[in-house]
């Protein structure tokens, strides 16, 4: 064996990758795997789309009522799912974009209803493995949505106890 030119007890230059089916050179530890770590392959990753369905926590009637947008057309109820349900915007968001209903002009009001539902369908498409992190979101967006709803019945019952109570004082000529 000549000291330039070493070869292998399998016949393989030294430094080379064996072959299919070949051996791996002398002194080269055999790892299971073919890492070259002593770690296994890792698990083939499941990429199943999860059917992950937005907004499936809205079963009872959204409590929250539009304010008069005469000036555009769509499904109150359906708008107000698709907007409690989201998890792209915040709270603060969610309740700027209910308070800017009547300024909003319909192919802005088509918009977001458009940008809702592509949110929907983008985060069913999203792999089994991210149910857990896609059910903490839904929960807590969903928590947010009935804190906004509590809020706005306090601001409502705030409204009717001052007309009310302006209507005693009127009667009173107070």
């Amino acid at each position: 064996m000549d000291d330039t030119n070493p070869q292998s007890s399998t016949g393989q230059q030294a430094g080379q990758t064996p072959q299919p089916g070949g051996q791996i050179p002398a002194g080269m530890p055999d790892f299971p795997g073919g890492m070259g770590m002593g770690m296994p392959p890792p698990p083939p990753v499941d990429d199943t789309p999860a059917d992950f369905q937005l907004g499936e926590l809205f079963k009872d009637p959204i409590k929250i009522k539009l304010p008069a947008h005469p000036d555009t057309k769509f499904d109150d109820n359906n708008f107000l799912k698709l907007l409690a349900s989201s998890i792209s915007l915040s709270r603060l968001e969610k309740k700027r974009i209910v308070d800017a209903v009547p300024k909003l002009q319909q192919w802005q009001v088509d918009e977001l209803i458009s940008i809702f539902e592509e949110e929907k369908k983008k985060f069913a498409q999203l792999s089994k493995r991210h149910v857990p992190q896609l059910e903490k979101l839904a929960k807590q967006h969903y928590e947010e949505w009935r804190d906004i709803e509590l809020e706005e019945v306090k601001v409502s019952k705030a409204v009717e106890d001052k007309s009310q109570a302006d209507e005693i004082r009127k009667k009173l000529g107070l």
